[in-house]
Order: structure tokens, then C-alpha cells, then sequence
């Protein structure tokens, strides 16, 4: 068995509309257990009427102050947004982060999303 000594791995998903109420599911990678330290999400296209609010979950609960507010507010292709979750965000090796979003905002977005996790 190979020993690895990374300190952070990063994980990416994508939502096929930001726009639409719906949830994916990214997997932790055999071998690798940590806390998620942030969330990246990027959108292809302007959002319209109002914001979507993506929630990301372990286990079915919520991390505390993981939260990503996509704004619709001046939103474009390549538009980013952050969270830096603060609790409710280890991982263990095989756990599925859950990434759902609200569907609160219109116009069909893609977004992918990135999340850093540290040891």
C-alpha cells in the first residue's frame, strides 16, 4: 500500500442548472479523511429574478457556514462565488458531500462547483 502525505485534496461536481431545486452528491476518494475548507462555485451564464442558495450537507446535515449564495445581482458567465465552512464539515473516506441547491433563481446556469479539503 502507497503512502501519501497530501495535505489537501480538491473535489469537483457540477449542477447541471443552478436554477433548478435538485442536489448532486461528490464522493471523498478512498484513503483521504478531512474538513472541508472551502467552496468554490462558478456559473456559465447570468442567473435572473433572484439568488440560488446552494446547501452542502455530510451525512444529511448541514455545514455551518458552508452556505454559497450564487447572486443573481450582476451574474455572467464565469461569475464565482465562496463559503468557508466553520463546523459540521469532516469527511471520512468514502462519505458523499451533498451540494443541493434552492432552484430560488431563473434562467438555466450550469455551475460547477470546487471544494478543498484539508487533513
Amino acid at each position: 500500500m502507497a503512502t501519501h502525505n497530501l495535505i489537501e485534496v480538491v473535489l469537483t461536481g457540477a449542477i447541471v442548472d443552478v436554477s433548478t431545486a435538485d442536489q448532486i452528491y461528490i464522493p471523498v476518494p478512498t484513503g483521504f479523511a478531512g474538513d472541508v475548507v472551502e467552496i468554490r462555485a462558478a456559473i456559465d451564464a447570468a442567473l435572473s429574478t433572484a439568488d440560488a442558495m446552494l446547501t452542502p450537507k455530510i451525512g444529511g446535515t448541514a455545514m455551518t457556514n458552508g452556505a454559497v449564495t450564487v447572486a443573481q445581482s450582476g451574474s455572467a458567465a464565469g461569475s464565482t462565488f465562496v463559503s468557508y465552512p466553520t463546523g459540521a464539515r469532516t469527511v471520512a473516506p468514502g462519505d458523499a458531500i451533498e451540494i443541493e441547491t434552492d432552484g430560488g433563481s431563473t434562467g438555466t446556469a450550469k455551475c460547477n462547483i470546487t471544494l478543498v479539503i484539508r487533513r
